[in-house]
């Protein structure tokens, strides 16, 4: 049950979100940014949590599990360190992601040879 959850769960979270970039005139830069706030926002006030042990994957993976792994490492850093882990408590939770994604990125890019667009 629990790959069912995750995949219904993604898949909606997808969809309204295609359906945000259908009928808005909101580009898609702004949206991300929408969606990782929207995940800090929710795991502030306690309710990601739950959602994300109910969904596991189809809520930790796209970008609201993003913006609330942000929110952890913030208030984590915030409670030992006081005013200066506002500022670093993010780039501490998810460096970690973040350079997986880079490192994954230039391989892709070393494999299929990008190109700019004209």
């Amino acid at each position: 049950m629990d790959y069912i959850n995750a995949f219904w769960v993604g898949g909606l979270i997808c969809a309204l979100v295609q359906i945000l970039m259908e009928k808005t005139k909101l580009l898609p830069g702004r949206i991300m940014v929408l969606l990782v706030c929207t995940g800090a926002v929710l795991g502030a006030i306690q309710l990601y949590e739950p959602f994300q042990k109910y969904a596991g994957a189809g809520a930790s993976v796209p970008l609201l599990g993003f913006g609330n792994v942000l929110w952890k490492g913030v208030q984590k850093a915030v409670d030992s360190d006081g005013f200066i882990g506002i500022f670093m408590g993010g780039f501490t939770a998810s460096a970690v992601g973040i350079s997986a994604a880079l490192v994954f990125a230039y391989l892709a890019s070393l494999v299929f040879q990008p190109k700019m667009k004209k």
